[in-house]
């Protein structure tokens, strides 16, 4: 059985790898590898969200000289490590413009899901989501995968409420990728939209305009959702383009 946080993490403690490498569970990196198989096992630790999250809320009352250096140290050895600035970095910094810049340092060093999928920003006011997107919008076009990523799945997250707009949908249906994680983001982000914004989602579907991957995926995704009725479902099933198709 792993450590406690603050078994691991007492006063005066002052690495913070230290503390993680403490908290490893051998049986949890073998589990967590499976997950995340772009990432070389020999670079995992083995740790529980929870359990980094636990430490991530210690961190943030404690000397803020240690977070600074942790967060500034990049790239950083240990992919734990990477999820622990992800579950950080968005409540250290008091804006969104300081957020963006930390975010801006962080992503180039991002190279799977379960990293860029864990950052979550604080809520936007009207302003800050303004500027949000707009950053967002930049992110979109970069030429790093997991960046394109992260941008795709904050869309999502934070604009397919009272935010939307159908101008976001042409956004993630304009981006052109091989990357499965890439794609994969776009075709869960697409789903959400059929859940939540229906009669702007579903003519990209009607029209074709996505590629065929991922025109299937959204399909597969929306249709596997308790979100959406049934009766949508199979108007969504009967829109699949055939697998020849998709090789044409």
């Amino acid at each position: 059985m792993s450590p406690t946080i603050s078994q691991a993490f007492p006063d005066g403690v002052v690495s913070i790898r230290a503390c993680l490498e403490s908290l490893a569970e051998p049986d949890y990196k073998a589990f967590n590898a499976k997950l995340v198989p772009t990432i070389d096992p020999a670079t995992m630790i083995g740790i529980r969200v929870p359990q980094l999250r636990a430490l991530a809320k210690r961190l943030r009352r404690g000397d803020s000289r240690i977070l600074d250096e942790f967060l500034a140290d990049l790239p950083h050895r240990w992919f734990e490590e990477s999820m622990l600035h992800a579950i950080l970095i968005g409540d250290v910094y008091p804006s969104i413009e300081q957020t963006i810049a930390a975010l801006s340092r962080f992503l180039p060093y991002a190279d799977n899901w379960a990293v860029t999928d864990t950052i979550r920003v604080p809520r936007l006011s009207d302003d800050d989501a303004r500027v949000w997107l707009d950053q967002l919008a930049r992110w979109i076009r970069d030429d790093h995968a997991y960046t394109v990523r992260y941008a795709v799945v904050a869309l999502m997250t934070d604009f397919l409420g009272d935010r939307f707009d159908a101008e976001q949908l042409r956004l993630v249906g304009g981006i052109r990728s091989d990357d499965y994680y890439v794609n994969m983001a776009r075709a869960w982000y697409f789903a959400t939209a059929l859940a939540k914004q229906w009669d702007d989602a579903l003519p990209l579907l009607e029209q074709r305009s996505l590629d065929p991957w991922t025109h299937n995926k959204t399909i597969q995704k929306a249709c596997e959702s308790y979100r959406i009725p049934a009766a949508r479902k199979t108007l969504l099933r009967s829109l699949r383009i055939p697998q020849r198709s998709q090789r044409a």
